[in-house]
C-alpha cells in the first residue's frame, strides 16, 4: 500500500499588525519605537514594534511598565475598526488563493496547500500569496510552511519579521530541538517555569523525556506539549466560517412592563454572553436587542461595535438598544440579546479600552464561573434576573456557538 503523501501546512501571521496599520496611515512612525493600546496609565499594550521589543516591551504588559521601559515611544490608542478593515481585506485575498483556510484570529491564518505541488508547488504558491498580500494591501507579513500547524507557526515565528521559511518535511524535530520551550503553541511562562524546574529549558531535552514522564508532571496537556515538541500534530485545518452568533432569550411566564426587572435580565444576558465570548476566545462586533410584546409583535435593533469580550460594553450597548426600543406601558413578553460578526481574538481588541484592573477583574470572575457555576457571582443590579429561568451558559447545556454554512 502506497503510503500517504504529507501534508503543506502554511501560517500566516501579520507583522505587529496594530503597528503595521498605524505606519499606513503615518509613515512618520516607521523606524519609530510604537505602542498601541490603552493611553491611561492603567492600560495594556495591544500591539507593539520591533523597536519597542528590544527595550523589553510586548504585548499584554500594563502600559505604565511599557512606557517606564521604552519612554520615547509613540503612544496610539488602538482602532478596532480599522484594524478589522485590514484584517478583512486579507481574508478576502487568502480566500480567493486557497481551496482551503483557517482564521485564527484577527492577524493569523492557516492554510492547507495538500496536493497543490501538483500544479503550482505549495511553496511557490505560499510565496506569490504572500506576495500579494504586501502589494494590495502595503503590510509586511510572515509565513511557516511545513507538515503540522504547530511547527508552521513556530516557523513563522523564526521568520519574523516580513520573511518566510520551509521545514522540509522529515526535519520537524531538528528544526524544532534547538529553540527554547516557550516557542511551542500552548507553553506560556508559568508552564515555561514548570519546565525549567523539571530542567527542561529547550525543546530537545524535552524530545528526549520519556512522554510518560510528561504525563506524569502535567496530565493530558504534558502528552501534548512532548506530541508538539516532536514536531507532531494531526490537527486539520478546519475551514473558515465567519457567520457565527450567540444569542440568550427569555420568554414570561406573565407578560411584564417592569422596566427594572427588564433591564436586569437584559445585564444578566450581557454578562452571560460575554463570558461565552471569552472562553471561546472570540469577539463580537455586533449586538442586537429582540423584544416581543404582548401583541406578538417582534422587533429588533443592533448596532455595530468595535471588537469586544467585555460584559460592560455589552451592558452599555444593550441599555442603550433598550432605552431606545422600548415602548412604554406595552406588556413586554419576550426580550433576548444576541451576539454576531464574531472573530477569533480573544480579549486582544479590548485591550484598547480595558485597564489592566478590568482585565484581571474578567479573568478572576471568569475563574469562578468555571469552578462554581453561574449563581457564585454577578453584578448586584442583575440579582433579580436569577429568579425566572432562562437558558443559561454555564449550566452544562449544548454549546450555543453553532457553525451555519457561509452564504
Amino acid at each position: 500500500m502506497q503510503s500517504q503523501a504529507p501534508r503543506s501546512i502554511v501560517h500566516f501571521d501579520l507583522d505587529s499588525f496594530f503597528v503595521s496599520v498605524e505606519r499606513l496611515m503615518n509613515t512618520a512612525l516607521e523606524g519609530k519605537p510604537v505602542l498601541v493600546g490603552g493611553t491611561s496609565s492603567r492600560g495594556v499594550v495591544a500591539s507593539c514594534s520591533y523597536e519597542a521589543r528590544k527595550f523589553g516591551v510586548h504585548s499584554g504588559m500594563p502600559m505604565r511598565m511599557a512606557r517606564h521601559l521604552c519612554p520615547d515611544a509613540v503612544l496610539i490608542r488602538g482602532d478596532s475598526g480599522r484594524y478589522s478593515y485590514y484584517s478583512q481585506m486579507v481574508t478576502e485575498i487568502i480566500r480567493e488563493e486557497v481551496p482551503s483556510f483557517e482564521k485564527t484570529s484577527i492577524d493569523e491564518f492557516y492554510a492547507d496547500l495538500s496536493g497543490m505541488d501538483r500544479f503550482y508547488g505549495s511553496y511557490e504558491l505560499a510565496t506569490r500569496l504572500r506576495n500579494k498580500i504586501i502589494r494590495e494591501t502595503g503590510l509586511p507579513i510572515s509565513f511557516g510552511m511545513s507538515v503540522n500547524k504547530t511547527v508552521s507557526k513556530v516557523a513563522t515565528g523564526e521568520a519574523k519579521p516580513n520573511n518566510q521559511m520551509c521545514i522540509d518535511f522529515g526535519q520537524e524535530r531538528n528544526f524544532l530541538s534547538p529553540l527554547p520551550v516557550i516557542r511551542i503553541p500552548m507553553i506560556g511562562q508559568k508552564t515555561a517555569r514548570l519546565l525549567a524546574r523539571m530542567g527542561v529549558r529547550k525543546i530537545g531535552t524535552l524530545q528526549k523525556m520519556p512522554v510518560e514522564l510528561m504525563e506524569k508532571a502535567m496530565g493530558k496537556s504534558g502528552r501534548m506539549i512532548w506530541k508538539k515538541a516532536n514536531g507532531i500534530d494531526d490537527s486539520p485545518v478546519e475551514p473558515y466560517n465567519e457567520r457565527k452568533s450567540i444569542s440568550m432569550e427569555r420568554t414570561f411566564e406573565r407578560d411584564t412592563t417592569d422596566v427594572q426587572k427588564l433591564e436586569a435580565l437584559l445585564i444578566a444576558m450581557a454578562g452571560s454572553l460575554a463570558y461565552q465570548l471569552r472562553q471561546g476566545k472570540k469577539l463580537t462586533a455586533c449586538v442586537t436587542l429582540k423584544l416581543r410584546y404582548a401583541d406578538f409583535n417582534t422587533y429588533t435593533l443592533q448596532k455595530q461595535i468595535p471588537y469586544t469580550a467585555s460584559d460592560h460594553k455589552l451592558i452599555e450597548v444593550a441599555r442603550e438598544l433598550f432605552k431606545k426600543h422600548y415602548k412604554k406601558r406595552l406588556l413586554v413578553r419576550l426580550i433576548g440579546l444576541r451576539c454576531s460578526h464574531l472573530v477569533q481574538g480573544a480579549q486582544q481588541i479590548s485591550l484598547f479600552d480595558d485597564s489592566e484592573e478590568m482585565m484581571q477583574l474578567y479573568k478572576a470572575m471568569d475563574r469562578i464561573h468555571r469552578k462554581y457555576g453561574s449563581k457564585a457571582i454577578c453584578r448586584a443590579v442583575s440579582m433579580e434576573s436569577r429568579a425566572g429561568n432562562y437558558y443559561n451558559p454555564f449550566d452544562g447545556s449544548p454549546p450555543v456557538i453553532p457553525a451555519h454554512r457561509r452564504q
